[in-house]
């Protein structure tokens, strides 16, 4: 029997009031008590890019993707200076609180790329965390200072396009870091990055104003503090050649025990989580 789908909203609270965040639940028809998978996306992407790997984990699991708010099918916010991590792993704390009422499940998998991978290592740092199991696409506790510049150049800018191909000629350079995809897994990411807005233009499906986190960056991020209260089994993905998450902090992170380190040759920041070997990465660290 086929994986279903179903897209739903929740009203969460936000310093500005109630603002709606779209998620998205992957699940086989035959097992409704799956253990849930929570996969959260990086900083400018949205619950899209985990379409391939929640269409696999979904035999197994209850897969939850989710649209951080300011991204996807969520509600942007007026103020952009409220983006950042205190909002975003409230929004989190609040979605699995639901989802323990709706499912009974007061535990999770945890899968984060970049940005989702820090709040997901913030939630599974805090006392009694509902996360059992983590993995860390490409992100850790040390930031390179260089590499959030890098981020910053383009993420507050607000292109426009006039069609998918232009998309994706974009994608491909921004995002080249990605590694080697597939025409179809570009023109996948193409699709759902950016939305019609009337007239035949297109923009990308982010707030602009999420850049204004990266305002009077002027050292490295040092989250260590946080890791090291982290208590579950991690696994840490590595592009290769990322610039976010280097090689020495890699290895740092492997002195915590419970900790293990796949690196992907060839890529940058960050892995897609879209092709056969990243994907089965992911399904046989939880399924252990």
């Amino acid at each position: 029997m086929s994986i279903v789908t179903r897209t739903e909203t929740l009203v969460i609270d936000t310093p500005e009031g109630n603002r709606n965040i779209a998620w998205q639940m992957w699940q086989h028809p035959d097992k409704p008590d799956a253990p849930l998978v929570i996969c959260v996306h990086g900083l400018t992407r949205n619950r899209h890019d985990f379409d391939m790997l929640a269409k696999v984990l979904a035999e197994d699991y209850r897969v939850i993707t989710v649209d951080v708010i300011g991204r996807g099918d969520s509600d942007r916010l007026q103020d952009g200076q409220l983006y950042g991590y205190p909002l975003y792993v409230s929004q989190m704390m609040q979605l699995l609180e639901y989802l323990e009422e709706e499912t009974g499940q007061s535990t999770c998998y945890w899968v984060g790329t970049s940005m989702g991978g820090l709040i997901g290592m913030m939630i599974a740092a805090l006392p009694n965390s509902p996360i059992n199991r983590l993995i860390l696409n490409d992100i850790g506790p040390v930031i390179p200072l260089a590499a959030l510049q890098r981020l910053g150049e383009y993420v507050g800018k607000a292109p426009t396009f006039h069609n998918i191909v232009g998309i994706e000629h974009y994608l491909r350079i921004v995002a080249q870091p990605f590694g080697p995809l597939t025409d179809a897994q570009w023109q996948h990411l193409a699709r759902y990055s950016a939305e019609d807005t009337g007239g035949g233009v297109w923009q990308l499906r982010y707030d602009p104003q999420i850049a204004l986190a990266f305002a009077g960056l002027d050292s490295d991020i040092d989250l260590t503090a946080v890791w090291t209260a982290v208590e579950c089994p991690v696994l840490v993905i590595r592009g290769a050649e990322s610039d976010l998450l280097t090689a020495d902090t890699a290895n740092d992170m492997l002195m915590r025990e419970g900790t293990e380190l796949a690196v992907i040759p060839g890529v940058g920041h960050a892995p897609v989580l879209m092709d056969d070997e990243q994907i089965s990465l992911v399904s046989e660290f939880f399924n252990r």
